[in-house]
């Protein structure tokens, strides 16, 4: 098997050269591919090396350790497998017992060395058996691959503004061009997609731009009529025709009345199975 390499991604310096000394002790043979200090980079940083391992803080600038961890699994080429996910956290609101099915893994600041010698072990073991399995399974384990998909859903729903019980439903959206404000009813709304610092706003009839964020929109919008697809679109369900589940796993949504088609990845494609 070739030399193992890691991406570390943690903005605290002090404590990610901890954590690079102590990997250097309990595991010689991993390689520190790269170590960035927010979000954004480790998405870039970790797409363009394509570590075997991922060590992720849940809360850094730019965005979330979990919200890094979607951006990957959505935009991982095809064919080479996922990196094995480590989330290092400092025990606060997030349900640390989605990681019960060991699918990912945590480390919880002050990193102990007990705990990182069982993680690494563990992650020594699934890389063997990533390595025993391919050539011939690329995606090295599809169980795995589900079971990861199915505990970075669960916990991108605990983490905090997940839960929207407690803010008010968005109604009508305000979206303002000059001097003009258009008013557009949130049921008149096929989909909302992120750009850049911009929200997207697409109905029937035309399109509006509003400075928002979709992490700021999500918490206002009735999850039963409006669903997340990915990580820069949420889709209103009643306006989906049909889906079509592709080989890589995505989803491929068509619209009713509308031309332009969405996709769906592979961490939603669970939204759209038969009755």
């Amino acid at each position: 098997m070739n030399q193992p390499r890691c991406l570390i991604a943690e903005d605290e310096p002090l404590l990610a050269q901890g954590l690079r000394a102590e990997l250097a002790l309990l595991w010689p043979e991993l390689q520190v591919a790269a170590q960035v200090g927010d979000g954004l980079a480790a998405v870039a940083q970790a797409l363009a090396l394509q570590p075997e391992v991922c060590f992720l803080d849940i809360r850094m600038p730019g965005c979330t350790g979990l919200e890094a961890a979607q951006a990957l699994v959505e935009d991982w080429p095809e064919g080479r497998p996922l990196p094995l996910l480590v989330f290092v956290t400092a025990y606060d609101d997030y349900a640390l017992q989605a990681f019960e099915a060991q699918a990912v893994d945590y480390l919880v600041k002050p990193v102990e060395q007990a705990r990182l010698a069982a993680c690494v072990a563990r992650l020594q073991t699934r890389l063997a058996d990533r390595a025993l399995r391919m050539p011939a399974d690329a995606d090295a384990s599809p169980d795995l691959l589900h079971q990861t998909l199915v505990q970075l859903r669960a916990l991108l729903g605990a983490a905090p503004g997940a839960a929207a019980g407690a803010v008010p439903r968005l109604a009508v959206i305000q979206a303002q061009v000059g001097n003009l404000v258009h008013l557009v009813p949130v049921e008149d709304v096929l989909y909302f997609e992120a750009a850049d610092k911009y929200v997207r706003v697409i109905t029937a009839e035309r399109e509006h731009l509003i400075r928002a964020s979709l992490r700021e929109l999500l918490p206002q919008l009735d999850p039963q009529a409006f669903w997340q697809v990915h990580r820069g679109t949420v889709v209103q369900a009643r306006a989906i025709a049909s889906a079509r589940r592709e080989e890589s796993g995505k989803v491929t949504l068509t619209l009713r009345g509308h031309a332009e088609k969405l996709t769906a990845s592979r961490l939603y494609a669970h939204l759209f199975k038969g009755m």
